[in-house]
């Protein structure tokens, strides 16, 4: 195969389409498919006739489709058809894009600053007593956050409630883990639970709605 041209090594005549390109290829690799060298060979006698294309195409002789010239957007075509076809996949697509947010920079860098300066509080406090109030108000925050972009009070608060359940749960076991592998951390189980939390408040309030 190697000593003939790329189009006669897919069978293929210069005038053969796009599409009958892909299908040569395709049924080619099908049927060499326990022979990798003549997989390689189909692959860059593809590639070639790619690029050849691609070349024509920049010195304007020849015009090439978009499966050529866009594949990226082929493929997000693709991706959509699937997920309009599939029921399941579509009811997890719309779940998504209602429950996942974009927020701008200036919303994360805002809602940054109060739980860098909760967190702060937190680090530099050595009364145990308000780490409490520190963490009622971080949940305040994450509250009024979510509940200012859709004005859904019980939604937002139970998310809020779920991620700070998550967050105190998940900083108690993490912290135990370290103390049982002989990790050294300096702050007390109460300030790293309240950390913790913080840091997966501030996610949750930005990146939810």
């Amino acid at each position: 195969m190697t000593e003939l041209n790329p189009y006669e090594q897919l069978g293929l005549t210069e005038n053969a389409s796009f599409d009958e390109i892909q299908a040569a290829k395709q049924n080619l690799k099908e049927k060499y498919q326990n022979d990798p060298p003549a997989i390689e060979s189909i692959e860059i006698a593809y590639d070639a006739i790619i690029m050849q294309r691609l070349r024509l195409r920049q010195e304007g002789k020849i015009k090439v489709p978009e499966q050529i010239r866009f594949p990226e957007k082929i493929m997000e075509t693709k991706k959509i058809l699937t997920i309009e076809n599939n029921p399941t996949a579509k009811k997890v697509s719309l779940w998504l894009n209602d429950l996942l947010d974009q927020p701008s920079v200036k919303e994360i860098s805002l809602n940054g600053i109060v739980f860098l300066l909760l967190i702060a509080i937190s680090i530099f406090n050595t009364n145990s007593e308000i780490l409490p109030l520190l963490l009622t108000g971080g949940v305040g925050t994450s509250f009024f956050i979510l509940y200012r972009k859709r004005r859904l009070f019980w939604r937002s608060l139970g998310i809020t409630f779920i991620a700070f359940i998550i967050g105190v749960s998940l900083a108690n076991i993490l912290f135990n883990l370290s103390i049982g592998i002989g990790l050294n951390i300096s702050l007390g189980s109460e300030q790293f639970a309240t950390l913790f939390t913080f840091c997966l408040l501030w996610l949750i309030s930005n990146f939810i709605r």
